[in-house]
């Protein structure tokens, strides 16, 4: 199903909040809300909603190595504290978040991961006047293997995100490799020929290579000593979009590394700034 007009948004770091300026920044919250089922379990998400809603939404994936902690009493990924950062400063501007949990390893493996994006997706159209939002203009955010989702989502089909993994086979096994091998069910290196079956997988979960002119604008936001996800990842990324015609923005966060409060760097620009910009300027501007 092709999916219109989702803006992507990759950033490679987040600063938290506390749950009091959550609460101040949006109306309420529906927590739980099924928007699918697999093998009878449910698939969650929270809907996060603006005091002054404008009218659009944004589909939100935090980052989580593509995984998720085992046992009953595990956190679900929408509960992530990176909702903490994304939450406020989108609701602040009217927009509804729906925030996702998607399944996880090391129970699943790709492409459990994307096919519930996808769903989610779906799923946000399908009542989109029940939440009061455009269904043809939605917005996508994530960070980390989030943000890997919601560009897939904005290059196979049209996406917003942070830090991501963006061209797998240029992956190594010393930055991010661990946490790949298990999301891909393999592992990818300088040898593995081009006609291998482990080649192929992660060629066809990488976002890069869904680049086209129909592609969704980008926001790329990243550290520049990111150690898990290189930074040369969103240069490549960059440098795609541009070959496309796509619209796109690199925001470096020098002496950055990887993680919601880019560690390491000094004076980091307005990145949440910068994305409610992005959003307003091709998502609820354009017409």
């Amino acid at each position: 199903m092709k999916i219109q007009r989702l803006l992507p948004l990759i950033v490679s770091g987040m600063l938290l909040l506390g749950v009091s300026d959550v609460a101040s920044a949006q109306g309420r919250v529906d927590r739980n809300v099924v928007y699918g089922m697999y093998s009878g379990t449910a698939l969650l998400l929270d809907v996060h909603y603006p005091a002054k809603p404008n009218g659009f939404g944004i589909i939100f994936i935090p980052g989580s190595g593509w995984s998720a902690p085992l046992g009953y009493a595990a956190p679900p990924l929408k509960e992530s504290e990176q909702v903490g950062m994304y939450v406020p400063s989108l609701t602040e501007a009217g927009y509804t978040v729906f925030a996702v949990t998607h399944r996880a390893t090391p129970t699943f493996r790709y492409p459990a991961q994307v096919e519930d994006a996808e769903r989610a997706v779906r799923f946000v159209r399908a009542n989109a006047s029940k939440y009061g939002i455009d269904p043809a203009r939605l917005g996508g955010a994530g960070g980390s293997s989030g943000a890997h989702l919601v560009s897939l989502l904005g290059t196979m089909s049209g996406p917003v995100a942070r830090a991501a993994p963006l061209d797998l086979l240029q992956m190594k096994p010393t930055t991010g490799g661990d946490a790949l091998a298990l999301f891909l069910g393999s592992r990818v290196t300088e040898t593995t020929p081009k006609t291998a079956l482990e080649y192929r997988t992660a060629w066809l979960a990488s976002p890069i290579n869904y680049v086209s002119t129909s592609s969704a604008p980008f926001l790329l936001i990243h550290g520049d000593v990111d150690r898990t996800v290189p930074f040369h990842q969103s240069e490549l990324m960059e440098a795609a979009l541009k070959k496309a015609g796509v619209p796109v923005k690199l925001v470096r966060i020098p002496g950055g590394d990887h993680g919601p409060t880019f560690p390491g760097a000094t004076n980091p620009p307005d990145y949440k700034g910068e994305m409610v910009k992005w959003f307003d300027l091709y998502l609820r501007k354009t017409q």
